[in-house]
């Protein structure tokens, strides 16, 4: 008799944005998205990486080590393409193998803040100079979605980067807003692999389930650096760069900040490991020999 056991599944939402989707060496990972795809993938990874789509699921099997690339998953009935980012690596003998991911649509409106007062209805008895006019506006409100609405993306983005350059007394409060602990320890170096820059988080704060950390980006060449968003790798929800270039290392303008915004859980959570990382019981042993 065949014995079965049960595995979590890992869900992603869509939301337009790269997926990251970390892949273990000679490990197969499973990715279900309840429709039929083609999968695109660069002609670097045809002996590197084991693709087969079959019935609304991709499996994927790392050959040998694979830097952060791109893959493009196109729907084969309405042509719209997912982007997910991979990246393998070796890893320890005892670790629990990864679970398999599920993909599903995101949400097409998010929460927002700032929400001003819904307006009245212009009916023909309240537009007029009608008897009883006050009554009517109290009872006859607006069904439309209020306007002046902000996304909680855009109000913590906004935020963070207020608290780390603005005078403290113009901040502007958020309810809800609170400040997270980061983890040090994170890896960011997948987050701009093809750029030569060194990534370090600055500070982080939670709204609902969205989280905003701000990275400082700093070049590490004497070449000015365009910074393109499109160049990010992880599972991200937004990105914003402070500014949209960096100058040659040395210059007053060799330094910038990114803020990204994740869903579900931090930015140590949704960048691709670093090829090679080291096992962090090792790394913390050896820190603690120091």
């Amino acid at each position: 008799m065949a014995t079965w056991s049960a595995q979590a599944v890992e869900i992603m939402r869509w939301e337009r944005l790269p997926l990251a989707v970390p892949l273990v060496v000679g490990q197969e990972r499973i990715v279900f998205l309840d429709q039929n795809v083609r999968v695109g993938i660069p002609r670097s990874l045809n002996d590197k990486l084991r693709v087969q789509s079959i019935g609304g699921a991709i499996y994927l099997l790392a050959k040998e080590t694979i830097e952060p690339t791109r893959l493009q998953l196109q729907n084969v009935q309405t042509g719209e393409i997912m982007l997910v980012d991979i990246a393998a690596m070796t890893a320890p003998k005892d670790q629990a193998a990864l679970e398999p991911v599920k993909i599903i649509a995101g949400e097409t409106a998010p929460t927002r803040y700032g929400t001003s007062k819904p307006a009245l209805k212009a009916t023909s008895r309240t537009s007029s100079a009608a008897v009883n006019t006050n009554d009517e506006e109290e009872t006859e409100e607006d069904d439309a979605p209020p306007k002046g609405e902000t996304p909680v993306p855009v109000v913590l983005t906004r935020y963070a980067s207020q608290m780390l350059y603005a005078p403290l007394r113009t901040v502007e409060p958020v309810e809800g807003i609170i400040q997270v602990k980061l983890d040090r320890r994170a890896d960011l170096s997948t987050l701009l692999p093809t750029l030569p820059v060194v990534s370090s988080a600055l500070g982080s704060w939670q709204l609902d389930d969205y989280w905003v950390t701000a990275v400082k980006l700093r070049n590490q060449t004497t070449q000015r650096l365009s910074l393109d968003p499109r160049e990010l790798m992880g599972d991200l929800v937004t990105a914003t760069f402070q500014h949209n270039y960096l100058g040659a290392k040395g210059d007053a303008t060799d330094t910038t900040t990114l803020y990204v915004v994740t869903r579900g859980h931090g930015i140590g959570q949704s960048v691709l490991p670093a090829i090679g990382q080291a096992d962090p019981r090792v790394k913390q042993e050896a820190d603690h020999e120091r």
